[in-house]
């Protein structure tokens, strides 16, 4: 299969780990366990993976989720091209019932980004990239579309926005004194800062829109939280930059933490 049809499988995939998650949200329990990282996992988050895994799996590529992360490296190493996949990013936010959590899933080929798909189940918006053909954004998405239906109802990103000042983005529930001080750095580079707080892969996504300049991540996130947002991002123009190398971050490492990053959009004029 060539990306495009890759890139479709994706958005219908993701669109229907949405409904599954939807099911979940509209009750009054979530079903919420604790994992051995303390982090907390629901209902939605096991449905929403069953149903992209199934989904996914007709593409003969292999799938790492995080909630099947425990792939031995010695045989992830041996992929070129792989599935990454978060079914529910931003549980804290699912938890808190605000909105702001998403489906990710990335296609991965040499250990970078080249296609991704970001579902907000609660706006019903998606985001989907592949590198040959742009980064888009499609507000209402409510039924499955063929990608050429999809192409027709999008928007090409980066969005016009008319900001006049300089926004950064952060996390709201992992904000880290690090990310702060490097965002108070930047006053005297461009004087006022306006920080805006998302919850999950929205922050990425809001650099790939223009609605933000920046979002430095200086706190743990792991390779699932970013590589769908990477893919969109890096498609639309921006820089997602390891901060220690000043190199793109890279994908299917040993140690599936990421490093410290910063999603950047180039400065205009």
């Amino acid at each position: 299969m060539i990306n495009n049809e890759l890139l479709h499988i994706a958005m219908k995939a993701a669109f229907r780990g949405g409904q599954e998650i939807m099911e979940v949200y509209q009750q009054s329990d979530f079903g919420v366990e604790t994992k051995d990282d303390n982090s907390p996992l629901t209902m939605a988050d096991k449905a929403a993976d069953a149903m992209i895994k199934n989904m996914l799996k007709d593409t003969g590529i292999p799938i790492l989720s995080e909630e099947g992360k425990e792939i031995p490296y010695e045989e992830r190493r041996q992929w070129q091209k792989f599935w990454l996949v978060d079914p529910l990013d931003g549980t804290k936010e699912f938890i808190k019932r605000n909105g702001e959590f998403t489906v990710n899933i990335a296609l991965i080929d040499g250990n970078t980004p080249v296609a991704g798909v970001i579902f907000v189940p609660v706006t019903k918006e998606m985001y989907f990239a592949e590198k040959h053909l742009g980064a888009y954004k499609i507000s209402g998405y409510q039924k499955e579309l063929i990608l050429d239906q999809a192409l027709g109802e999008a928007a090409k990103l980066p969005l016009t926005s008319g900001r006049g000042v300089y926004t950064a983005v952060a996390s709201r529930s992992h904000m880290s004194p690090e990310t702060q001080e490097f965002i108070d750095s930047k006053k005297e580079e461009h004087g006022e800062v306006e920080t805006i707080s998302r919850g999950s892969s929205l922050k990425l996504c809001m650099v790939a829109e223009g609605k933000a300049d920046i979002y430095p991540r200086f706190a743990p996130t792991m390779e699932w939280d970013t590589g769908a947002g990477h893919a969109i991002a890096a498609i639309s123009g921006a820089t997602v930059i390891n901060h220690e190398t000043g190199k793109p971050l890279e994908y299917n490492k040993e140690n599936l933490l990421n490093p410290w990053f910063v999603v950047e959009r180039p400065t205009e004029g």
